[in-house]
């Protein structure tokens, strides 16, 4: 079993590294901004197996776990693997820290807090849900047609 994680883990590795190598023509040959791609195309990509089991336990009426699985990815990436990266960048020579630019710290801070307005009284009706999605389009869009020359 742990042989097998291990092997699978090696080769999601290259085929991340195989991904990201992409991005660079993708986004030159579709004039698409690598914002886009950053904030909307690779976490779509990168989170498919949690968002399918998320929606399938929406579907099944379980909520708290739907939820958990959601909220539960965000939180690992954003407490573990963020500080990990920078942490592992610092220790083998290449400069990454964490200055998101303003722009991206905004919407991120936007969508805190429509998701925490969502969630607040542990209850939800469609009219939350829409107003969720609304909120994902209207920050999609607005990475889609940014200029990210005169961009912070």
């Amino acid at each position: 079993g742990l042989f097998w994680l291990g092997a699978i883990t090696v080769i999601i590795s290259f085929l991340s590294e195989f991904l990201t190598g992409a991005i660079e023509g993708a986004t030159k040959e579709y004039h698409v901004n690598k914002g886009f791609v950053g904030f909307v195309i690779l976490p779509i990509v990168g989170n498919a197996a949690e968002h399918a089991t998320a929606i399938t336990m929406a579907y099944k009426s379980k909520m708290d776990l739907a939820l958990g699985v959601a909220l539960g990815s965000a939180t690992q990436i954003s407490l573990f693997v963020v500080p990990f990266m920078v942490l592992t960048a610092w220790v083998i020579g290449q400069p990454l820290d964490l200055f998101f630019g303003a722009y991206e710290t905004v919407v991120t801070f936007v969508a805190t807090v429509v998701l925490g307005f969502a969630v607040a009284d542990g209850e939800t009706n469609w009219l939350e849900g829409a107003s969720l999605l609304s909120a994902y389009f209207i920050i999609a869009g607005s990475f889609l047609i940014r200029d990210e020359q005169g961009a912070s």
